[in-house]
């Protein structure tokens, strides 16, 4: 129960973003169900404890995009996937180096789909295959 009273209370702003790009095509993909006034379709943002820290491990688009319509909370739930734990801490040492340190961070690196695969596809490839060594 005391998780639940937690989870309600966060705020984005106390949330760490484990990306840090976002594309300008899947924003406009939330925007065509998006409603700031009805979160019933909006899919909780999945977070982890992760070295002290509140690491968002998907939905950081919605979360930009909650953001954009002024909203600071958004409905948010623990990870239960069992993820590659190490490589999420290598996505937030990345974010923390870029200074992406809440999904607030992230208005400033919202980019067109060539520069999203290129910039963070490709780098979260290039760590896959670093990790598989």
């Amino acid at each position: 129960m005391k998780k639940e009273i937690i989870l309600k209370e966060l705020q984005l702003k106390d949330l760490q973003p484990s990306q840090f790009y976002i594309s300008k095509d899947k924003i406009e993909a939330i925007l065509k169900w998006f409603k700031p006034n009805d979160l019933s379709n909006f899919n909780p943002i999945p977070i982890k404890l992760l070295n002290g820290k509140l690491v968002m491990t998907d939905g950081h688009t919605r979360a930009v995009v909650a953001i954009m319509h002024g909203l600071d909370k958004v409905p948010i739930v623990l990870e239960s996937d069992d993820l590659s734990w190490d490589m999420y801490e290598k996505c937030v040492e990345e974010c923390i180096k870029r200074d992406i340190k809440s999904p607030y961070d992230l208005l400033n690196q919202i980019v067109d789909k060539a520069t999203y695969h290129e910039k963070w596809d490709e780098w979260c490839d290039n760590m896959q295959k670093e990790f598989e060594k």
